[in-house]
């Protein structure tokens, strides 16, 4: 069973510290060697004998690639005060980050793009991405409105993909990924939840000739092929921003990419 928050906070640092370098599949002198300290520190500090330094903290929580949000945790586990900010993307100091966003999903239109936070929530979308959002159930468009769940759900675009089985099994191997790699408890709730829905069916492993999974989308009497591809910022200091990623989808054919321009 994953963690909450508050008994990660109850944990001693050492021993969350630990749970990443085993989440990493590192060992203690693999650790050591990387950040230059000996193996006997890194084994101290990993059962309390030695408290790391907030500077320790901050260089083992870098070389494990502890997500901000979690590095704030070791932080304050640690008896230090947090150091990465946590602004509301609405506040005044996102405002070029807002504004960079928009540009970006402006100048991807008339295709899909969209902006998703850690837990895969939408917080900016273009006009493309009514393609998406025409014919859903109502509950699946309350804020805030999940991408994945809307994608995968019955009532959703998961009776609309053509090709569901294949783009369900890229969507739950990402998220799997994505919940080793953070140990996040909604993570794992939403993943838990995706694999609960219909169209489960066993996927063949994909041909030698293909390279990507395209998600096949009927849209009418048409059906649509779109690739999809996902970015985010670079060098972040902020623990809002360095969680954002922009989704945007290309048509893999030329009828999709003519039919998405009249559309």
């Amino acid at each position: 069973m994953t963690a909450t928050v508050e008994e990660t906070f109850q944990r001693p640092v050492g021993e969350l510290l630990r749970g990443w370098r085993e989440r990493r599949r590192l060992s203690q002198l693999d650790l050591a060697n990387q950040v230059e300290v000996s193996t006997r520190h890194v084994s101290f500090v990993e059962t309390g004998r030695s408290k790391p330094s907030r500077e320790m903290v901050l260089r083992l929580a870098e070389h494990l690639d502890v997500p901000l949000r979690d590095r704030n945790q070791l932080l304050l586990a640690g008896g230090y005060a947090p150091i990465y900010s946590e602004a509301s993307l609405h506040s005044p100091a996102m405002l070029a980050i807002r504004e960079a966003l928009r540009r970006l999903l402006r100048a991807h239109e008339p295709y899909p793009a969209l902006v998703v936070d850690r837990w895969w929530n939408i917080v900016e979308g273009n006009a493309g991405i009514r393609l998406f959002t025409d014919g859903v159930a109502p509950e699946l468009l309350t804020a805030p409105i999940n991408a994945l769940r809307l994608t995968l759900h019955p009532e959703g675009l998961g009776s609309r993909i053509t090709n569901l089985p294949e783009v369900r099994a890229s969507v739950l191997t990402s998220l799997h990924r994505q919940v080793a790699s953070t140990a996040d408890p909604d993570l794992q709730d939403l993943y838990d939840e995706l694999r609960g829905y219909a169209g489960g069916e066993r996927v063949e492993p994909p041909g030698p000739a293909e390279v990507v999974v395209p998600m096949r989308l009927r849209h009418g009497d048409r059906e649509l092929s779109l690739l999809t591809t996902i970015a985010t910022f670079g060098t972040p200091l902020d623990v809002t921003v360095s969680e954002l990623m922009i989704e945007s989808f290309f048509p893999a054919d030329d009828e999709t990419a003519k039919y998405l321009r009249e559309l």
